[in-house]
């Protein structure tokens, strides 16, 4: 458990903590289920030994960052991936968080394991196994760096026909119990008021009928196109099973196809759906 890189994180948030550069570190700990990691916020130089990094560090941390009652403690450390990375940079981009409010420990990452020991499913696409946007970097150099290419995990999907599809997505989405579980977990649905909870009007039914979910997981897939960070949190949180990250993943095809735009860890690219160009192409639009 004591590797290298548990080591170095731990050396980094004593320092942090002891100097009284940040309020409170936000990193994985030892879980209590299937021995897989859990978040932990460690306010002291003494909790500091109480973290760990391997594979079973799956949760997204950045997803914290979002809640005002986190950020008013003061500057935050935290623990990232290159994909939570991504989320973290978004939060910048998009004014919800200062650059200066956080501390970055990242980490380099060869993917994490699902409860079944098998490498998730978003680490077999992962382009930044080297994140590039950090404090401090934690790890050596992963050498076999994926492509961003998942044309193959879609083409299943998109060579069924129109009414096959709508009856994939009818039995999934038939499933939704709107526990919200996904846009908890996400790090960039940060709306002080969700849409699906306005009632004046009311654009989204709030029941768990498949009518309302249809509309309520399409629209969430759509408000993070050309912003989800592929982290896929959503997915994991969803209790029953819904493989959200396809939506995601089909979005962000689509974003590249039309718009050649990738999420990034440059705080200043500017999202497709953020700004407007009189040179856009828009051929797909009519």
């Amino acid at each position: 458990m004591n590797d290298e890189r548990t080591l170095k994180i731990r050396e980094i948030a004593k320092e942090l903590l002891s100097k009284g550069e940040i309020a409170v570190f936000i990193g994985y700990g030892k879980g209590t289920y299937n021995g897989k990691a859990r978040p932990i916020f460690v306010r002291t130089p003494e909790e500091a030994d109480k973290l760990i990094f391997d594979s079973t560090c799956s949760n997204n941390l950045v997803t914290y960052l979002k809640f005002p009652v986190v950020r008013d403690e003061g500057v935050v450390g935290i623990v990232v991936k290159g994909c939570d990375a991504k989320a973290l940079v978004g939060l910048i981009r998009e004014s919800q968080l200062m650059r200066e409010q956080v501390r970055i420990v990242a980490v380099t990452c060869e993917g994490v394991v699902a409860d079944d020991g098998q490498l998730q499913l978003r680490c077999q696409y992962c382009d930044v196994a080297n994140p590039t946007f950090y404090d401090f970097l934690v790890g050596s150099p992963v050498e076999d760096q994926k492509p961003r290419d998942f044309s193959g995990l879609l083409e299943k999907y998109e060579t069924m026909s129109v009414e096959e599809r709508w009856e994939f997505w009818q039995s999934q989405f038939e499933k939704c119990i709107r526990c919200y579980a996904c846009r908890q977990a996400c790090p960039l649905c940060y709306c002080t008021r969700c849409i699906v909870e306005k009632n004046q009007p009311q654009w989204i039914e709030t029941s768990s009928h498949l009518r309302g979910n249809f509309a309520w997981n399409i629209i969430r897939a759509f408000h993070l196109a050309g912003r989800c960070a592929g982290c896929g949190a959503c997915e994991d949180a969803c209790p029953v099973d819904i493989p959200l990250m396809l939506l995601n993943y089909k979005l962000e095809k689509e974003i590249w196809d039309y718009f050649h735009y990738r999420v990034d860890l440059d705080p200043e690219s500017v999202p497709p759906f953020t700004t407007f160009k009189t040179d856009d192409r828009g051929e797909f639009i009519l």
